[in-house]
């Protein structure tokens, strides 16, 4: 299986910097009895059933990225150079690992200065990362970081304009609630109140589960042998209620339609035993094609890179041919792509 195997075409104008307003107005693709159908999020009842149970990645997006300054006495004068950080996550001796730019302007147990009253300590560097110390934590950490960070948009929206303000509404789910991530479960951004009572009200059900979506969910595969490349890992928890819930509904034939594939990956974590069970820790599990999978029935997804592991993930869930024709069909009908584009619901043929 060759990483070329999950390359096509993108033209660059595809790529959305921006979301759909409102949310469930974005495209929505249904691959669904071996036809496409161009629909929008907004549709989605149309293509639920009562009895179908959505899972729902709960996970808070923190505004990961900072600005600040490291100042410097020395023999020739106080010196200041800007460095930008980026979190990546919290370590359990209260440091937070972060990318540092440029990491060689700051030397261990320097401090760099942020707005908002917030400062931290460089602890250690280890494989290219930095290990700060925040002056503040708690509540008081969360309220300057909210002041003084923004959202750490994906590297192809980055390069094109600046995270602002908007970001911090946009790039966030409106059910986010544990904060951790670095990176938005983007499937989930399509979705509002109004939908959600519409689905509820038709009889879909919902579980949360919390997957923490780190920064290397945006590493290219490098290997030319995708089945020897190797996982970033990332911390998620299925509780016990939420475990009890899809397999009540598995039970009673309904569908488990994870939202996003963070939440398809965590729920596949819990039922590597061969079905769902509460589970909690860190998940390297990696999907492509040939993968077994135990509770999900479908998907709604966004469309993904080119030889990216989503790609292989979707691929693995339909079919790769299939997904060529998803992808092809998507591209000539101008869908928008990556993390503010539009999205799919894709229904695999019964197995």
């Amino acid at each position: 299986m060759k990483l070329s195997d999950f390359d096509f075409d993108l033209p660059e104008r595809l790529i959305a910097t921006r979301p759909a307003v409102p949310r469930s107005s974005a495209r929505l693709l249904v691959s669904a009895g071996g036809a496409i159908t161009d629909a929008h999020v907004g549709d989605l009842p149309d293509w639920l059933r009562p009895g179908d149970r959505l899972v729902l990645n709960d996970t808070r997006v923190i505004p990961a990225r900072l600005s600040g300054e490291r100042p410097r006495s020395g023999a020739q004068g106080d010196t200041r150079a800007r460095i930008e950080v980026t979190l990546l996550e919290p370590r359990a001796d209260g440091t937070w690992a972060a990318l540092l730019k440029p990491l060689k302007k700051i030397r261990v147990g320097e401090a760099i200065l942020f707005s908002a009253g917030l400062s931290a300590t460089l602890d250690a560097v280890a494989e290219g990362q930095g290990l700060l110390r925040f002056n503040l934590v708690g509540e008081d950490f969360d309220a300057a970081l909210a002041e003084a960070g923004a959202m750490p948009l994906p590297p192809y929206i980055a390069a094109k304009r600046p995270a602002d303000e908007q970001d911090k509404t946009d790039y966030q789910t409106v059910w986010a609630k544990h904060s951790g991530a670095v990176a938005a479960p983007t499937a989930s951004l399509h979705f509002d109140a109004e939908l959600l009572d519409k689905l509820r009200h038709m009889g879909v059900a919902f579980t949360y589960v919390t997957l923490h979506v780190g920064a290397g969910t945006f590493l290219p595969v490098k290997v030319d042998d995708v089945t020897t490349h190797r996982m970033h890992a990332e911390w998620g928890q299925v509780s016990e209620d939420a475990a009890a819930q899809i397999a009540a509904t598995k039970a009673a034939g309904g569908r488990v339609i994870p939202v996003g594939t963070t939440a398809l990956r965590l729920i596949e974590t819990a039922a590597r035993g061969g079905q769902i069970a509460p589970w909690e820790g860190e998940t390297d599990i990696f999907i492509y094609p040939g993968f077994e999978f135990r509770v999900t029935d479908a998907l709604v997804t966004n469309f993904h890179l080119p030889k990216s592991t989503l790609l292989m993930l979707v691929s693995a869930l339909i079919g790769s041919e299939r997904i060529r024709d998803i992808y092809d069909h998507a591209v000539a009908e101008g869908y928008r792509f990556f993390s503010y584009g539009d999205a799919s619901l894709l229904l695999p043929d019964p197995r």
